[in-house]
């Protein structure tokens, strides 16, 4: 193989590629003084001219003419002035020699060896440029197809052909690909795998839900409403705290859009995640008390040196807070910082009321485990029953049960 068809061939894949020219000549003339090197030690005297477009390859090596009985004449960029002769009979010491050197004189096997570096070279080179166009991607949405699907992973490609992985754990639990279905993702992180780069997406990111709302919501993209904290429960429920610095802009009302519109395309993209848009606040109670919506907030006690707090609602509230699956509660949580204890606030009567533990060194602990067993855990919740009740629900006698009564009524009495 000559040097023309081993470049032209070379630049034809590297074009092939998309390597710009400027890199495709550095790699050309490395791979070239590498032989160089191998042959003679050395590529310091050498001055290597390529030509891609041509195919033309020049490799000259210079040395110095030195008397045949001089100390140097074994440097490496100096010549004999005999062996000088040999190439134009009328050099003269200290006149420069350019001797023109053909890749053939390499030898076939460096040649292929040669060809073989370029394009690996080459291969070398499309990885960094694609871990590199990835690494700056990160964090950003793009759309990819699915071509393979795996049981830990589906395999997509881009639009270049690039293999993009999305693993299970980054997919919402109610995803459902198939073959060619185009999927939206963004671009979780980017590694290097035994010098291949690996482009992993993911749907579960509070990015991926951050970046949607740039697309649906123009005030965010443009910095109007700043998206504060987003938590999330992949394709059950996320809360989303929004701000405005502008009085005359409802970043709730914005990012919900009219009769729904922008948030439903957004809760269609996360199968149906259910997303609460609230306005951020720097007052704790007040964060709290939006956080948990829709439960409506009694009080709240915090303990902000813990990062716990107590938050008392009414009965037919707990639930709500606490929300289908603990989702609600635990998204809170994570909202505003704090661990928080919900507590069922108790009516005035509930609150006169006395748990049986209180009474342990009266009634007898198998007695009061007795009661217990019916569901009759408070001092009131007893007395409110007859002593009929009380022999018919549980295994007490008579007088044991009139004690139970007397100790029990004293403590009202008081």
């Amino acid at each position: 193989m000559d040097a023309k068809v081993l470049i032209e061939s070379f630049a034809e894949f590297a074009r092939s590629k998309n390597v710009d020219r400027p890199t495709m000549i550095r790699i050309l003339e490395d791979v070239f003084r590498a032989m160089i090197r191998k042959k003679y030690e050395t590529d310091e005297n050498f001055d290597v001219t390529i030509n891609a477009d041509k195919g033309d390859l020049e490799i000259l090596r210079i040395r110095e003419i030195v008397d045949d009985n001089s100390e140097d004449i074994w440097d490496f960029d100096k010549i004999s002035l005999s062996e000088a002769q040999k190439i134009e009979p009328d050099f003269e010491v200290g006149e420069e020699v350019y001797e023109k050197i053909e890749l053939e004189e390499f030898g076939r096997r460096a040649v292929m060896m040669a060809r073989q570096t370029l394009i690996q070279r080459i291969k070398d080179l499309e990885k960094d440029l694609l871990f590199n166009q990835y690494e700056e991607l990160v964090g950003e949405i793009i759309s990819a197809e699915v071509y393979q699907i795996l049981g830990r992973e589906v395999l997509l490609i881009d639009g270049e052909g690039n293999e993009l992985i999305l693993p299970k754990g980054e997919q919402i639990p109610k995803d459902r690909f198939r073959k060619g279905d185009t999927v939206r993702a963004i671009v979780h992180k980017v590694e290097m795998v035994n010098g291949n780069p690996k482009i992993i997406l993911s749907r579960t990111s509070p990015i991926f839900l951050e970046r949607l709302f740039e697309n649906e919501v123009p005030e965010v993209f443009d910095g109007l409403i700043t998206i504060r904290k987003i938590v999330r429960e992949p394709g059950e429920r996320a809360k989303v705290a929004v701000e405005s610095y502008d009085d005359r802009i409802d970043p709730v009302g914005a990012c919900v859009g009219m009769k729904g519109s922008r948030i439903h395309a957004i809760v269609r993209e996360l199968q149906n995640e259910n997303i609460d848009v609230i306005n951020y606040t720097d007052n704790l109670e007040l964060y709290v008390a939006r956080a948990l919506s829709p439960a409506k907030v009694s009080s709240i006690n915090a303990d902000s040196e813990n990062k716990r707090l107590s938050v008392y609602l009414k009965p037919d509230q707990v639930s709500m807070a606490i929300g289908k699956g603990g989702f609600n509660i635990r998204l809170a949580s994570r909202l505003v910082g704090y661990e928080i204890d919900v507590f069922r606030e108790l009516s005035d009567a509930e609150e006169e009321d006395v748990d049986l533990e209180e009474f342990v060194d009266e009634i007898d602990n198998w007695v009061i485990d007795e009661l217990k067993k019916t569901g009759l855990d408070t001092a009131k919740s007893v007395l409110s029953l007859t002593k009929e009740d009380l022999l018919r629900r549980t295994e007490l006698e008579e007088e044991t049960i009139d004690e139970v009564f007397k100790i029990l009524k004293q403590e009202f009495e008081q």
